[in-house]
């Protein structure tokens, strides 16, 4: 049975509709007039602009690119030309702003091509951000903080809800889902899952935590013991089944009478009365006085009352 072909996914097709098929096509495949020598251009169609015309994408989510590969890159470029075109929108009679395509572009520019083949898209700013993110959600080699990150911006800058944006990116609501509770965990725990010291499954588990504190401490077990996610599984049921210790009431809560009782003699002195009870009701009231004088005022109070 014939391979599947894979591409950019149902994501980007979602935004450029069948003209995403064409992206597959290598530019052998489609003309390569230069820039402006044809009046009306379409998607489909690829062509040549110079480089010095292309600006890079003002809302890439990119912010970093590996120097080894980009040398790689244009290295390949300079024997075989670039086979995969960028794709830019028109902001201005002489200047195109790049949509997807950027590491292209500047493997193109240390390759010293002076013209890149382009497909031109009519689009907005929230168009363009959406594309943009789309295609850097596509890319393999996004951790997976980084596409949790690159969801959430998707949903908050473009005003997606999760099916919609579920859609867009061609994955399942629930895996989309799943991936911003990502999000949720502690920045260590985090880290750790970004750099690969701990897997998707791991994190799913620790999810299952409430406490963020005890969250880190088995994201440490399972860095320094090298535990599996079912090993990991079983260790934290252990934990969950351990009733919770309910820490000691240093204090319990005094009676209405005793408030009163407090307010009351605290008339007399300028210094804190304490009073501490147990829930047998027993306990005791210590008096701090600062003067002889305040004593005799409390004990006069006590003759003249009867008592």
């Amino acid at each position: 049975m014939a391979k599947q072909k894979h591409g950019l996914g149902r994501g980007l097709s979602a935004l450029l509709g069948e003209e995403a098929d064409q992206f597959r096509k290598p530019v052998g495949y489609v003309n390569k007039d230069v820039v402006g020598t044809k009046p009306n251009v379409s998607t489909s169609d690829v062509l040549r602009i110079p480089i010095d015309m292309v600006e890079a994408n003002p809302f890439q989510p990119r912010t970093s690119f590996d120097a080894e590969a980009m040398e790689e890159l244009a290295a390949s470029i300079k024997t075989l030309g670039l086979i995969q075109p960028i794709t830019v929108r028109k902001v201005s009679e002489n200047r195109y702003q790049i949509i997807s395509g950027e590491r292209r572009f500047k493997a193109c520019r240390i390759a010293g091509m002076s013209m890149i083949p382009a497909y031109v898209r009519e689009t907005d700013d929230q168009g363009m951000l959406e594309m943009a993110l789309v295609e850097n959600i596509q890319r393999e080699d996004l951790d997976p903080i980084e596409t949790a990150l690159s969801y959430k911006r998707l949903m908050d800058e473009c005003k997606l809800t999760q099916d919609i944006m579920a859609d867009r990116v061609g994955k399942k609501r629930s895996s989309v889902a799943n991936m911003l509770r990502l999000l949720k965990l502690p920045v260590k725990v985090q880290h750790d899952l970004k750099v690969g010291l701990l897997s998707v499954g791991h994190a799913k588990v620790l999810l299952g935590i409430e406490d963020a504190e005890m969250q880190q401490q088995f994201c440490d077990l399972v860095v320094k013991e090298g535990l599996s996610v079912r090993d990991l599984e079983k260790e934290v049921k252990k934990y969950l089944r351990k009733p919770s210790k309910k820490s000691p009431r240093s204090q319990q809560e005094l009676p209405q009478e005793y408030t009163q009782l407090l307010s009351r003699i605290g008339r007399f002195f300028e210094s804190d009365i304490s009073l501490k009870r147990s829930a047998a009701g027993k306990g005791t009231m210590t008096i701090h006085f600062a003067s002889d004088e305040e004593v005799q005022k409390f004990v006069k109070a006590l003759e003249d009352a009867g008592i």
